[in-house]
């Protein structure tokens, strides 16, 4: 079969765009899933963190599954919906868009450039969820708020939430965020245990000044990324619930890849984010595929020339970045 689709990065988390809305793609879900797989692996002249296909919905404007590269199905992806909402912008002629996600049906819209070219949307992140079983995390408690978990780690304090991907997050200092501490949580949390059956994005946080924090994520079913942008978006929000920040308004979360902006809302006890960022497509490109044998080979290439000026906001994200922690 051949596809068509479109390489492109938020915060440098990047992903393979496939429009299953204009082309007639019939995928059967173990195909998606063997797609990720082969399409997705770094070994090949393609690469990425996921795929996200776009699909029709009854509804909403559109529809985004997510898979990653492990083949997993994710049940949002915050840097993967502005893409999603750029495509889907651009495509009807809207400013405005609704995106019809695995739980929730999101607003989307096109936002001032963070710098120039930078093509910049906005995304709700939501629903926010602080039942453990929502997670699921197995622990005899109903929630999990800044507290450590006995076989953990005896120095941390985690605060569990789901924004509706699982998220554990832990306020650390920069000594720890050097250390080899994540890596060796996030692989115990993301293998055979008992607290986390089905794994759990990890995240350790640096606040940085008022105003702006630093985010590394251990995505589950990736591992390392650039930036995840459900765990930056909670992230944000639990340091607005430790007094770190404020609600309602900007924060500057910075990350491997870059930089995002996070806003977050509280309506009586419910809470929602909307995430800011880039929205960077790399290339577009036709692939031949042969699921059978495996193998695909990229017949047709079109390099765009967005990377650039997004090269320049990561290049003062990681300045800024080193000042406040590296000194």
């Amino acid at each position: 079969m051949k596809i068509n689709m479109i390489k492109g990065h938020g915060s440098g988390n990047d992903f393979l765009l496939i429009d299953e809305m204009t082309n007639n793609y019939l995928f059967t879900e173990s195909e998606r899933a063997e797609l990720a797989k082969l399409l997705c692996d770094r070994n090949t002249n393609l690469g990425a963190d996921g795929i996200l296909f776009v699909l029709k919905s009854d509804h909403a404007d559109g529809r985004m599954r997510v898979f990653n590269a492990d083949g997993s199905e994710a049940s949002m992806c915050g840097n993967g919906l502005r893409l999603v909402a750029r495509y889907l912008c651009e495509l009807l002629g809207k400013d405005e868009a609704v995106v019809e996600t695995m739980r929730a049906d999101l607003k989307v819209s096109k936002q001032a450039e963070l710098l120039p070219s930078v093509h910049t949307y906005q995304v709700e992140i939501s629903p926010v969820l602080f039942d453990l079983k929502a997670l699921p995390l197995q622990l005899n408690k109903p929630t999990l708020y800044n507290e450590k978990i006995t076989g953990l780690s005896d120095e941390l304090r985690f605060t569990a939430l789901a924004v509706p991907n699982p998220h554990l997050i832990a306020i650390v200092d920069a000594e720890i965020l050097q250390s080899e501490l994540q890596q060796q949580l996030s692989e115990q949390v993301n293998g055979p245990n008992e607290l986390f059956p089905d794994g759990v994005n990890v995240s350790f946080v640096k606040p940085l000044k008022p105003g702006s924090i630093y985010v590394r994520t251990f995505e589950r079913g990736v591992g390392f990324t650039n930036a995840c942008g459900t765990a930056m978006s909670a992230s944000s929000l639990v340091t607005c619930l430790q007094g770190l920040n404020e609600l309602e308004s900007v924060i500057d979360v910075y990350n491997n890849g870059g930089k995002v902006q996070c806003i977050v809302h509280q309506l009586d006890r419910e809470y929602k984010i909307d995430l800011i960022g880039n929205a960077t497509f790399l290339f577009k490109a036709q692939v031949g595929i042969d699921l059978t044998e495996g193998s695909f080979e990229v017949t047709a290439k079109n390099e765009l020339e967005e990377q650039g000026a997004y090269g320049k906001l990561q290049a003062e994200a990681r300045q800024y970045v080193n000042e406040y922690i590296k000194g």
